[in-house]
């Protein structure tokens, strides 16, 4: 049996651009029960800017891996404008953050580390804040408040919050 409990937070490259798609994917909340969507999902125009492109100047991410130094989560941020933004936009100046785990790794405090991380080189690399999109009924939303984003509106189902620094 795989320790589900170790792994290590390194900097992703430009060579985990599918990983995050897939961790994109897994970041669109399902209730409990319901079925998954077709991953075309990833093709719409506001989730395909999420990541489109990926390697750009600011595009910056972080990889969990576990003990066998395979990836199980990711969190990402990039730079977005009011001619290309995704769901959770606040404004140019301010990275939007994708976060997500494999479905065995979560709740684990491993999403709160890559989170934590992610912060603090997003306000060490001089930004003053973080935005973000989550259905309200995603449990990540505690982390999220504990963590000090607060709502800031709502795109279609999900709320975006911010948090400043």
């Amino acid at each position: 049996m795989k320790n589900l409990n170790t792994y290590k937070i390194r900097m992703g490259t430009v060579g985990d651009e599918p990983f995050l798609w897939e961790m994109l994917y897994q970041a669109i909340y399902i209730p409990e029960g319901e079925p998954r969507p077709s991953k075309d999902i990833l093709t719409e125009p506001e989730i395909v800017n999420s990541l489109k492109g990926w390697g750009r100047k600011g595009d910056t991410a972080l990889i969990a891996i576990g003990a066998d130094n395979t990836p199980i989560g990711a969190v990402w941020v990039r730079l977005f404008d009011e001619l290309n933004k995704t769901y959770g936009y606040y404004d140019r100046d301010t990275p939007l953050l994708g976060m997500a785990l494999l479905p065995e790794y979560r709740g684990r405090g491993i999403g709160k580390a890559l989170l934590m991380e992610m912060l603090r080189k997003t306000k060490e690399a001089g930004f003053g804040g973080i935005s973000l999109s989550v259905d309200p009924n995603n449990p990540a939303l505690y982390l999220y408040e504990k963590l000090g984003f607060k709502k800031i509106g709502v795109t279609g189902t999900s709320w975006d919050m911010l948090v400043k620094f």
